[in-house]
Order: structure tokens, then C-alpha cells, then sequence
């Protein structure tokens, strides 16, 4: 089934808003064998809107929109979808005791502009919105229908996938099974992983289909399968993916469809083991992924952002003789921030950064984008395994900064899984 996504606001068109909606939405159909084909975005115009959902409606039978729903004069789609479907615009009490419900919880009164949000087409079908006031809207034309959601991303989350989606799935049939599987790689750039397993991937059969997706640090292999028969699908993807971490080897770093963070959280629930940061460059984010993990607290024991040198000497005994030597971005600093957040966290594993993000500061010898890592296990057997290495990132300071995390999350899992613990634990 191809779907039609329309994303609404004068707000992304001029750049103040990036659209993050419709990713999510493809993202939420796709293990069900639906696609995304076809996305527009328009502005907060009438006639625009109008020949957009015009345009869409010839293309796919499912057509969903986000955003222009908001209580000011200048979000019309309401209005529009009135016009387009027919009916009137009259007050629907079930949005009303959810808008009530919303501000009695938060602690705000309620005004007229908001208790609007309540006036919905009678032609369509409500779906609370039970995260913001305005409500989705389900409206059915000549067998095609559009769903209407809000625009603020953590509200069209909030309702797709458990209430959208659902009623989608139960109004149009599928005779196509689909099943996907991902393997997370590292240490290959994507041209160089497509010539390793060019072979495999060339006999592939033409139900299975693989795709490459590149990140900074790693590659996100995923196969696709389609056919008529559940059962054999779901075997032949995970035959296909069987050969291909065979084939890959020690550069999987994940069988499933995991962040870099998850992965090391993972790892170090598995073997028992607390993990702390030791940050400069990063500011921070390598520990803001870990905690952005539900669950992480019984593996994460804390992080320091040592950005100045004076906190890398008094809280991470980093000694002045090594800055002085070396400069705060070399592998000596980085070795000691390690040790010394082990000292002060008590966590087995930890990670330490330092570098360059720019887009100042860089020289010959240590260009914007170098950045020096270190992991460092302490298992309290007198000989602590480190994995330390200085890389160079290209891109701006937010890329930079990324790159970077990206990386040290992925030299932490690489040492505890070259380390042989069960010889240790």
C-alpha cells in the first residue's frame, strides 16, 4: 500500500521548522509492507492545500497530513477539509472534555481561542489526541481516505502509530508479507562494504532487497523482503542476514536495528559492568546518549565534562606535566581522563574524549576534527585494557561533535568485545 504524506506550515518553507514528521511516519508503516510515496509541503494557503490533497488523492488511496491545526488564524487546514470533504464545523464534545482535561492537569485556564480547537468537521471521524488539543481528523471519500494530524512532532507520534496506523491496517487489506532485518556494521565506509559483499549481494533472489544506510562511524545494512507467504519470507531474510554476518565477521556490531548507545548499554548489562564518560569535546554527549536510554541508570554510573584543563587536573588528576607535554587533545591526556573518571565513578568501563570541534582553535599538527579516544576497562585484576586512537572528522562543529560520540560509543563496545571476559569475570 502507497501512502501520500502532506506536511503543512508556512513555517517549514522558509526553514524556521524542519519536517520530521513524514520520516517518522514511513519509518512506522514500513514493517507492515506500506511505503511513503509521494510527500508535499505546503504552506498555510487554501488553494494550496486544496490542490495538494488534489494531487495526492491521484496517486494513493491513503493520504496524511500534519500540521495547520493550531488555535490562530493562521492555521486554515480545519477549514480547508471542511470545504474539501463537506459538512459543517460544529462543536464535538468528546474534544472538548480532552482539551478541559489537558489544561485542568497542567494548571492553565482555558480560553476561547483554545476551547475552538473543539469545533471539528462533521464529516469526519475524531481520534483523540490525548497529548495536545487539536484533534486527528478521519475523513473517507469515493473508498480514499485522509487523516489529519497535528503538526507538533511528539503529538503526531504520540497518535500515529498506537491509533492511526491500527485503523489504517484494519480498513485496507494486504496480500504482501514483509519482514526486515539490519545489521550494524563498522570499519568499512559504505564503498568499501559494498565491494566486500558485492558477490553475496549480487546473488541475492528478487524477493530480498538490501539497502545501505551511512552514518558517521558505521553502516546500517538493511534486507528487505516481500512475498505472498509469511512463514517462507521471514526464514529467507533471516537466512540472507545469517550469511551475511558470516561474511562480515568481527565487523557486525549489531544484528538488530540498535543505536550505538543501546548497543553499549547492552553489552555492559550483559557482563554486570557500570560505565562513566570522561568528555571534553563532546560536551557531554556521549553520556546524553547513554541516559537517553529507558533503563540506563543500572549501567550508567556518570560522566564529567572536563572542558577546561583546570577540571581535567583537579576532578580528573590529569597531570600538568602531561597537558603541558602533549596539549589537552593527545592520547596521554585522554589515557588519564579515562583512569580518572574510573577513579571517581567507581565504573568499570569508561570513555574519555578530547579534541578539536572548530571551527577555531586547529594547526598543522592537529587540524579542526581531530579528536583523541580513549577506552579503558578496570576489572580490579591489576592489568586494565585500554583501546585508544586519535581520528580526524570532517564537517561543522554540530557534525564534529557527533562524529565523535558516534565513535567513542563504538571503541567501548569494540574493547569489551575483544577483551575475552568470561577469562575475568
Amino acid at each position: 500500500m502507497k501512502v501520500s504524506v502532506i506536511v503543512i506550515g508556512d513555517e517549514l518553507l522558509i526553514g524556521q521548522v524542519t519536517d520530521t514528521n513524514s520520516g517518522r511516519i514511513a519509518r512506522d508503516l514500513a514493517p507492515y509492507g506500506w511505503e511513503v510515496s509521494y510527500v508535499q509541503t505546503v504552506g498555510d494557503d487554501a488553494e494550496e492545500i486544496t490542490r495538494a490533497i488534489t494531487r495526492a488523492f491521484v496517486l494513493t488511496d491513503v493520504v496524511l497530513t500534519t500540521g495547520g491545526l493550531g488555535p490562530t488564524k493562521d492555521d486554515i487546514t480545519k477549514r480547508v477539509l471542511c470545504d474539501y470533504f463537506g459538512g459543517t464545523l460544529e462543536i464535538d464534545p468528546s474534544v472538548t472534555a480532552n482539551i478541559e482535561r489537558l489544561f485542568a492537569r497542567r494548571g492553565l485556564k482555558l480560553n476561547e481561542l483554545t476551547a475552538a480547537q473543539a469545533l471539528v468537521p462533521t464529516s469526519c471521524t475524531v481520534i483523540q489526541n490525548f497529548a495536545g488539543t487539536a484533534p486527528v481528523m478521519w475523513f473517507e471519500k469515493d473508498g480514499k481516505v485522509l487523516v489529519s494530524m497535528p503538526g507538533v512532532p511528539f503529538e503526531t507520534a504520540s497518535v500515529f502509530s498506537p491509533a492511526v496506523l491500527p485503523r489504517l491496517l484494519a480498513r485496507f487489506d494486504s496480500d504482501v508479507a514483509i519482514h526486515h532485518a539490519v545489521t550494524i556494521v563498522t570499519g568499512y565506509t559504505e564503498s568499501a562494504l559494498a565491494m566486500k559483499i558485492a558477490a553475496w549481494e549480487e546473488a541475492l533472489p528478487p524477493h530480498l532487497h538490501l539497502a545501505y544506510l551511512p552514518k558517521p562511524g558505521l553502516v546500517r545494512l538493511r534486507i528487505d523482503g516481500r512475498h505472498s507467504d509469511a512463514s517462507f519470507i521471514r526464514a529467507e531474510v533471516d537466512r540472507a542476514a545469517s550469511e551475511l554476518h558470516d561474511i562480515l565477521g568481527d565487523a557486525v556490531l549489531a544484528s538488530r536495528d540498535l543505536t550505538p548507545a543501546e548497543i553499549l548499554i547492552e553489552e555492559c548489562r550483559s557482563r554486570g559492568l557500570m560505565v562513566a564518560t570522561a568528555e571534553s569535546c563532546t560536551g557531554g554527549n556521549v553520556a546524553h546518549e547513554l541516559t537517553l536510554i529507558p533503563g540506563a541508570s543500572d549501567v550508567v554510573a556518570g560522566g564529567i565534562v572536563s572542558y577546561s584543563n583546570d577540571v581535567k587536573t583537579r576532578v580528573l588528576s590529569v597531570s600538568p606535566d602531561t597537558l603541558a607535554a602533549h596539549g589537552a587533545v593527545s592520547i596521554p591526556v585522554v589515557r588519564q581522563m579515562a583512569e580518572g573518571a574510573s577513579r571517581v565513578t567507581g565504573a568499570q568501563l569508561t570513555v574519555a574524549t578530547s579534541g578539536i570541534a572548530g571551527p577555531g582553535g586547529g594547526s598543522d599538527e592537529k587540524p579542526v576534527g581531530t579528536v583523541c579516544f580513549c577506552a579503558r576497562l578496570d576489572l580490579g585484576d591489576g592489568h586494565p585494557r585500554e583501546e585508544y586512537v586519535t581520528l580526524h572528522f570532517n564537517g561543522d562543529r554540530a557534525r564534529v561533535i557527533d562524529t565523535a560520540t558516534t565513535h567513542a560509543l563504538i571503541i567501548a563496545t569494540r574493547l569489551l568485545r575483544f577483551c575475552n571476559l568470561g577469562n575475568f569475570i
